[in-house]
């Protein structure tokens, strides 16, 4: 389902990493990230609100240049 907050979003299941690109063009990597969190932003309607909910400061982050994959 399209987010308005959220453009894009990958995970690494090596690195448990989660790369989310938002629709501002800004992409931020979120470390330590669980598969079960990653399953839910899948899964959920509301990608925004599930992202403040679980996932914002909640993860160690890194802003990444834009375009980056």
């Amino acid at each position: 389902m399209p987010s308005s907050v959220i453009n894009h979003f990958s995970y690494n299941i090596q690195s448990h990493t989660l790369k989310i690109t938002f629709v501002t063009g800004l992409t931020y990597q979120y470390s330590n990230v669980p598969q079960e969190i990653y399953d839910m932003l899948k899964a959920v309607k509301s990608k925004g609100k599930y992202f403040n909910d679980a996932i914002r400061n909640k993860y160690k982050y890194k802003k990444l240049k834009k375009h980056q994959d």
